[in-house]
C-alpha cells in the first residue's frame, strides 16, 4: 500500500521565510520546512495498481503554470479546539482550475470524491489543545505574513511515509503545466 498526496512544492525562499514563523507557540507541533507544501488532493492509502492508474490520470492533465501568493494566518478549529495552525493560500482562478483537473483524475481513478470544500493553504503546525489567549495573540503578531506572487509550474505526485519522527513527504512524479509566458 501507498500513502499518496498530489501537490505543489514551495520555492525554497517561501519556505524559508514560512519557517520563520515556526516558534513561539506552545502546543505546536511545527511541521518540518521539507515537508511545507500546498495540497491539492489526499489521497490516502492505495494499493500500486490505483497508484499507477492515477499517475496515468494525472499525466494527462492540461493546464496552465500559474502565480500563486501567501497572505495570512488561520486555524481548522478554533480556540483551545483549533487543531491545525496555516498560511492562506490566495484563491485564485487558476489554481482553483488545476485542482478541479486533480479531483477529476482522482476520481476516475476509482477513488471517492472528496467531500471538503478546497480550502487551499500551508499547514505550518498541528495543534494540541492549544491556549486560546496565546494562539490569538500569535495569529495577531504574524496575521501580515504574505509571500509572493511565485510561479508554479508543475504539481507532484507525493508519498506520505509515516515514521516515529513524522510523517516524510517524498516527491514521486512531477507533471508539468504549460507555461503561457510570465506572470
Amino acid at each position: 500500500m501507498l500513502r499518496l498526496f498530489v501537490g505543489l512544492s514551495l520555492p525554497d525562499g517561501v519556505i524559508a521565510r514560512l519557517a520563520m514563523l515556526s516558534s513561539g507557540l506552545p502546543g505546536a507541533n511545527w511541521v518540518e520546512p521539507a515537508n511545507l507544501h500546498i495540497t491539492l488532493r489526499f489521497i490516502g492509502e492505495v494499493q500500486e495498481s490505483q497508484a499507477e492508474e492515477v499517475d496515468y490520470l494525472l499525466a494527462g492533465i492540461e493546464a496552465e503554470a500559474l502565480p500563486v501568493e501567501l497572505a495570512g494566518l488561520g486555524t481548522f478549529g478554533e480556540g483551545a479546539k483549533a487543531q491545525a495552525l496555516w498560511v492562506r493560500v490566495t484563491p485564485s482562478p487558476g489554481l482553483a482550475h488545476l485542482q478541479a483537473k486533480v479531483e477529476s483524475a482522482c476520481v476516475r481513478a476509482g477513488l471517492e470524491p472528496e467531500g471538503r470544500k478546497f480550502t487551499p493553504h500551508v499547514t505550518l503546525a498541528r495543534l494540541n489543545k492549544p491556549q486560546p489567549a496565546r494562539l490569538q495573540t500569535y495569529i495577531e503578531a504574524n496575521n501580515l505574513f504574505s509571500a509572493g506572487p511565485f510561479a508554479v509550474d508543475r504539481f507532484t505526485l507525493f508519498e506520505s511515509r509515516l515514521g516515529k519522527g513524522g510523517a516524510v513527504y517524498i516527491p514521486q512524479v512531477d507533471y508539468d503545466l504549460n507555461v503561457p509566458g510570465t506572470f
